[in-house]
């Protein structure tokens, strides 16, 4: 499990699944066996064709359920000894989740997430502010109802 991962498990949010892969087709002229059985099936006159409902449609794709991030964050904050800001913060955000917020764990987090390598290294600021924008922005794909005003395209 990654980084992010805990992030959004600590949120209570499932990540979204990555998009299935497509199967290769098989080449016309190959001569190796098929992987999967090939099914033949033959016409009859007297068969009947199968009613519409019980064709097999493309699955819906599921809907990403909506989590309130803010009423978690800012609940976790009020509760917090420390003045933490959630939102422009993301060593206050990994405070508030309960996870490693130091140098070497917002490193990892950078780079799991493609940071630029520049923005890794030196001046840490440019990684801090590319970090939370991009975590609060991955936190939306994956159903957080962050505000659009936290939210930097």
């Amino acid at each position: 499990m990654g980084f992010f991962s805990n992030i959004l498990s600590k949120l209570g949010i499932k990540p979204a699944a990555p998009a299935a892969a497509t199967p290769a087709t098989p080449q016309a002229n190959s001569a190796a066996t098929p992987s999967a059985p090939v099914h033949i099936f033959s016409y009859s006159p007297t068969m009947a064709p199968a009613p519409a409902s019980t064709i097999p449609s493309a699955p819906k794709p599921a809907a990403i359920p909506v989590v309130d991030v803010v009423t978690i964050l800012d609940g976790l904050a009020k509760k917090n000894p420390e003045k933490l800001d959630w939102k422009v913060s993301i060593v206050d955000l990994l405070k508030l989740l309960d996870l490693d917020s130091s140098l070497a764990a917002r490193k990892e987090l950078a780079t799991e997430l493609g940071c630029p390598t520049a923005k890794i290294g030196g001046d840490y600021s440019e990684m801090n502010i590319w970090l939370q924008q991009t975590v609060l922005q991955k936190i939306a794909d994956n159903g957080g109802n962050i505000p659009a005003s936290l939210l930097h395209k």
